[in-house]
């Protein structure tokens, strides 16, 4: 178990290291502890999934003893951070986001929020990634300036096993009486891309990939049902993408 008075937090995320919910995350942080490092992209890299650079080199700029940008993904931060920044002292946690938008279902595949997250658990250390989901045009961050830290506290004290990393979500809004916090799973959803044609002054066409339309899972534990409630979803991801039965039966199959 972490001692948060002691502990070394790393935080990154995907929307670059400025955005407002990365410096929200870092405030937080700070009541925890008093060594809070930042290590993240130097621009928004929304969509990244677990991507790592390897057909450019990367520059690591320095803006003070703790706060450091990369021009390359999230997965890029959080292995220059752990091997290369931090690499004398490293990181007892890394806390990821808070993103700009809800990390739900499927979302977490694409997700450098989450990724952030998966490559430090790769490296073994334990790693919490925070989404603030909203629907309109205007991100209310009221719902996780609440909540997340007693949700990071109970998280860090209850420990988990290696090659897991926790997707925290949090609703728009709270349901009446107050958000409720509760363990899910992630969600599946029937997803249609909505893609817009458009020509160049060429009249060449491009593309643009548009907002995805989705049908809510029957299963009332799903993340997606949970946020729509307006609860906390805490959903622990296995970084172990093996399907057993089917292993047992392909084993089966190949003798």
């Amino acid at each position: 178990m972490v001692n948060l008075k002691n502990a070394r937090i790393l935080i990154s995320n995907d929307d670059g290291i400025d955005a407002p919910g990365i410096r929200l995350l870092e405030k937080l942080a700070c009541s925890l502890s008093d060594d809070v490092w930042v290590v993240a992209p130097t621009t928004e890299q929304s969509g990244a999934g677990h991507s790592l650079t390897l057909r450019h080199p990367l520059r690591i700029r320095k803006r003070d003893e703790r706060h450091f940008s990369v021009d390359g993904t999230p997965t890029d931060c959080v292995l220059l951070a752990l091997q290369q920044i931090m690499r004398d002292s490293p990181p007892d946690i890394v806390l990821s986001g808070i993103n700009r938008g809800g990390n739900l279902g499927e979302d977490v595949t694409y997700s450098g929020t989450v990724a952030a997250a998966m490559e430090a658990t790769l490296l073994n250390v334990p790693a919490i990634a925070f989404s603030q989901y909203f629907s309109g045009n205007l991100i209310d961050w009221s719902v996780a300036e609440k909540h997340l830290l007693s949700v990071a506290e109970t998280l860090i004290r209850t420990t988990w096993p290696k090659g897991v990393l926790i997707n925290v979500n949090f609703p728009e809004t709270e349901r009446k009486g107050g958000a409720r916090i509760e363990v899910s799973r992630q969600g599946q959803r029937k997803i249609g891309d909505h893609i817009a044609e458009r020509l160049d002054p060429r009249g060449e066409p491009y593309y643009w990939i548009g907002a995805i339309k989705s049908e809510l899972p029957k299963d009332e534990n799903a993340d997606l049902r949970v946020i729509e409630r307006g609860d906390i979803s805490v959903t622990p991801i296995s970084l172990d993408f093996t399907h057993y039965e089917t292993h047992a039966k392909l084993t089966k199959a190949f003798p």
